[in-house]
């Protein structure tokens, strides 16, 4: 009831402090149940979908498997990328050796930063949460200290009320920010384990499209 009292009694300020870490929170918490969600189908697709296609007695039947498997398209773009004709002038330049580098880079890379979608909003709710909820601390001491400037007989009791409640800003931070922190960390490692899949998957693709010591172009 105390912080209810605070935040009530308090000024624009406090109340904007409060309102953005709950902004901060909801918004951290949406991108940490989302991409849980999305990263464990997608652990779980590379490994069916890579596996699948690589039993596949031909190419046409192993995209076919990974139609059925890659639920959110993770794995597909880099087969259809290794199949796929260079569109314009400067993509059908060079060797098809090129070529096929060129469009496996770009649908992994494409690939990546749909998976580190919501990466940046983590790490900057982790990195500035604990600030914001200092900041309201601060401002709310000073309006403490300044109503209390009045009063001639000043007890402890009277300064640790609304400091203390003062200090439920800087814990607001904290919870705020140590979730947005480890999802981050955690998440991370979850897509650079799948990005060294996609790599290895797509390093296989273009040397079964192109392999080594060819010459010529490709039938």
């Amino acid at each position: 009831m105390g912080s209810l009292q605070f935040l009530s009694e308090g000024d624009g300020l406090s109340r904007g402090v409060a309102f953005l870490l709950l902004l901060m929170s909801v918004a951290s918490w949406v991108v940490i149940l989302r991409k849980s969600w999305v990263l464990r189908r997608a652990l779980v697709d590379v490994q069916r979908g890579t596996a699948a296609f690589w039993q596949s007695d031909s190419w046409a039947s192993g995209v076919q498997r990974l139609v059925a498997l890659d639920r959110d398209g993770v794995v597909l773009p880099l087969a259809r990328a290794a199949e796929a004709a260079p569109a314009g002038a400067l993509a059908a330049s060079g060797s098809r050796e090129q070529q096929l580098t060129r469009q496996l880079r770009d649908a992994l890379h494409h690939t990546v930063l749909r998976l580190q979608w919501g990466q940046v909003l983590l790490a900057t709710v982790g990195s500035t949460a604990p600030f914001v909820g200092l900041l309201g601390t601060v401002w709310g001491i000073f309006h403490a200290l300044t109503a209390l400037a009045g009063v001639r007989t000043l007890t402890l009791d009277q300064l640790a009320g609304p400091v203390g409640e003062a200090l439920v800003m800087t814990a607001a931070g904290l919870a705020v920010a140590i979730p947005a922190v480890l999802a981050y960390n955690v998440m991370g490692r979850l897509i650079g384990r799948i990005e060294a899949d996609l790599e290895g998957f797509a390093r296989d693709l273009r040397e079964l499209q192109w392999p080594a010591g060819r010459s010529g172009s490709p039938a």
